[in-house]
């Protein structure tokens, strides 16, 4: 019997489909000599600090750096995994192979090497990859199953980032809690987190200390066009109207007039970095928002595996283009003048060498239909940028004018398009402001009549008057762009290509980063734009250690991971500097100077709370806090929030997770439903009345479902 093991149950159904398991079982699929059983997200985790040594338990300065000999996993305390896990422990001691079947990524394959470690797996392994979850795309993956241990470099990458997170997170969080936090304050740091807390707070800075400063600049109108004078800004009202006066004494004449022809390049097919940056852009979707979306399209079979940070496609992609390109019917009269010729092989769109595990995101070609309007945008993002990508490059025409008055020269360009080309596939799309590198709002250039060079006559000048203003607060689109490339201004693409490797975080963490920034009030979104908090900048201010809080050190460990992944460094002496930063980084916070830091609000998570002798032993927090200061149990990605008649995850729309205060007839107390949360069941309760109008006793139970039912 060959076991699969996939990540959710509803990608375990749609493999067990196809592959012919489909007798169904308790907690799996059956049939034709499989059993195809899932996880739904992490069941394991590393061990905790208490779970090492008991002196761990409490937060003391006296106890760090905290280094564990080895690092061990264990189980997710949760009902629903715990019966879960006995499922695919059973299933897994029985069989004669395991086929992982996990997210075909970093994240997945951690997430099942430790299941599989857990369960004591010794059978051959064999690894499912696909990139997307067509019925042909898992078919050519069974055809093609891989050895396991071809995916090993990538668990180390996975382990070794989860052994700094814990090294840097758990040592640095306590490090900085007890020796500046008051009271409950906790001060979280992180490997990722706090780099990007730097950039907000170092921008923040850079506008609250911007004084704004007026300015004149000299214009004028010769045959209806208007030209600025190429003059630095006049800081003088007096001088700019001398200026004027001077202009009035003299005629203008053409000095130059250039006019030359160019294209513009199809843009880029879109990674998940990229297609956050142009949802937050164009609808203001958050980047969690948007990861949630694409990746139900992934699930629903319309595009392809969405956490990938290559803008590329794999080169034998390219007989299949054409299919997709016909399969999608919304968008024929796009796709008509592409299929009336043979498919260019670009290499913009096709190269081997920028592609590793995953290509870029694209459709599928299977027809969407019923999406939800977020859905459904996403969807267009996507397929319109694949569409475009095989279109004609836009030509365009520049077209720079000098001119002279006097001895003041002047200055206006201008831009004609030519050949629309790729332009044609966002035909009805509102043109996008540009912006000027101060920051203001330039309007589209405009055609030019022409020019001859020697002309000369009458024109109409004036003083135009403006305002310096600040730099541009962050807004998620611009600050993922700057976690990709460690915090510099990169706008070419070539160039952000090459520097993905030294970004900050993966493109799938990313929105959670910035997600735990917010959870923290570390930072908080005033309309689109992302500001520190005054907790957020006294702590970056406190942290003077720039391993912690720079972008491109941070960056560099990265590229570390990275390297693990290729097999070009080893897990062990990454482990190894991060142990010495992690012993320099303590000696130095222990010999700073005391100053203390009071968070807008962020109660420290229970286990690894010291037990403060002083307080009143029963002043504990109330129960309805706790409750809300919880993780969804389904997602583990959000907090949970009380409604009107349940508590529910704060993304339900995408994540659909809540537990009603009453099930079975029975009233919940608080303490009834943060059991039934955070260990996946109640103790036993009388009176629980079944749909049929009997009455039993038994525990309220969250099933591998993350529905409720009865254990008798």
């Amino acid at each position: 019997m060959k076991v699969c093991i996939a990540e959710k149950p509803s990608v375990a159904r749609d493999i067990a489909e196809v592959i012919g398991a489909k007798t169904r079982k308790d907690g799996y699929y059956e049939g034709n000599g499989y059993q195809v059983t899932w996880t739904f997200g992490h069941f394991c985790t590393l061990k905790e600090p208490h779970d090492y040594t008991e002196q761990w338990k409490f937060w003391r300065l006296e106890d760090l750096p905290m280094i564990p000999s080895h690092f061990g996993i264990k189980l997710i305390e949760n009902g629903g995994v715990e019966k879960q896990f006995k499922v695919i422990e059973s299933l897994v001691q029985a069989c004669d192979e395991v086929i992982n079947c996990g997210d075909a990524g970093q994240e997945g394959e951690l997430i099942q090497r430790w299941v599989l470690l857990k369960a004591q797996c010794t059978v051959p392994v064999k690894r499912l990859w696909i990139s997307s979850l067509t019925v042909q795309a898992i078919q050519d993956g069974f055809q093609k199953l891989k050895d396991a241990s071809q995916y090993d470099n990538l668990y180390a990458a996975g382990s070794a980032r989860a052994i700094g997170d814990w090294l840097l997170g758990m040592n640095a969080t306590r490090l900085f809690t007890k020796k500046f936090a008051i009271g409950k304050t906790v001060l979280s740091i992180g490997r990722v987190q706090t780099p990007t807390l730097a950039m907000i707070v170092q921008r923040q800075k850079e506008i609250n200390a911007f004084v704004s400063e007026e300015y004149w600049e000299l214009k004028t109108i010769y045959r209806e066009t208007e030209f600025t004078a190429t003059i630095d800004r006049i800081k003088n009202l007096d001088r700019a109207n001398k200026g004027l006066e001077y202009l009035k004494q003299h005629p203008f004449e053409i000095t130059s007039f250039e006019k030359k022809e160019g294209k513009e390049g199809n843009p880029r097919l879109f990674d998940l970095t990229g297609l956050q940056v142009e949802a937050n852009k164009k609808f203001g979707f958050t980047a969690d928002d948007t990861l949630k979306y694409i990746q139900n399209l992934y699930e629903k079979k319309l595009t392809t595996y969405p956490r990938v940070d290559t803008t590329y496609l794999s080169e034998d992609l390219h007989p299949k283009v054409a299919g997709i390109l016909q399969d999608l019917k919304p968008y024929a009269n796009l796709t008509a003048p592409i299929l009336a010729n043979p498919i260019p092989k670009l290499k913009s769109v096709f190269d081997d060498k920028k592609v590793t595990d995953h290509h870029a995101i694209i459709p599928t070609g299977e027809y969407p239909s019923n999406l939800p309007l977020e859905e459904k945008r996403i969807y267009d993002l996507v397929a319109r940028r694949f569409i475009a990508a095989f279109y004609p490059e836009c030509k365009i025409s520049n077209t720079t004018v000098l001119g002279v008055v006097g001895q003041v020269e002047f200055k206006v360009t201008g831009k004609q398009i030519l050949e629309p080309g790729w332009k044609e596939v966002y035909a009805n799309d509102a043109p996008a402001p540009k912006e000027s590198k101060d920051g203001k709002e330039e309007v589209e250039e405009k055609v030019l009549p022409v020019f001859v060079v020697g002309e000369t006559g009458p024109h109409t000048p004036r003083v135009h008057q403006g305002k310096t203003t600040p730099p541009k607060a962050f807004t998620e689109a611009t600050l993922l762009r700057a976690m990709e490339t460690a915090g510099k201004q990169v706008d070419d693409e070539e160039m952000r290509e090459l520097m993905k490797d030294n970004g900050i975080g993966r493109p799938s963490t990313r929105a959670n980063i910035i997600e735990t920034l917010f959870r923290r009030k570390y930072i908080e979104k005033r309309k689109k734009n992302l500001f520190a908090t005054q907790t957020g900048m006294d702590l970056i201010d406190t942290i003077t250690s720039d391993l912690l809080k720079s972008a491109e050190l941070t960056g560099q460990w990265e590229r570390k991971l990275r390297q693990i992944e290729k097999g070009e460094y080893q897990l062990d002496t990454f482990k190894q500097e991060l142990i010495q930063m992690v012993v320099d980084l303590t000696r130095e916070v222990k010999n700073a100077s005391y100053k203390t830091i009071v968070a807008v609000q962020t109660p420290p998570p229970a286990p690894e709370k010291e037990k403060a002798k002083e307080e009143k032993p029963k002043k504990a927090p109330k129960p309805k806090q706790e409750i809300a200061s919880l993780q969804c149990p389904k997602c583990k990605e959000h907090p949970l929030i009380k409604g009107n008649a349940a508590y529910g995850c704060a993304n339900f729309k995408v994540c659909g997770f809540k537990v009603p205060f009453e099930s079975y007839g029975k009233k919940l107390s608080d303490k009834q439903l943060a059991d039934l949360l955070t260990k996946g069941k109640t103790t036993k309760l009388k009176g629980l009345k079944l749909p049929d109008g009997t009455e039993v006793e038994g525990k309220l139970v969250l099933n591998t479902e993350f529905n409720i039912s009865v254990e008798k």
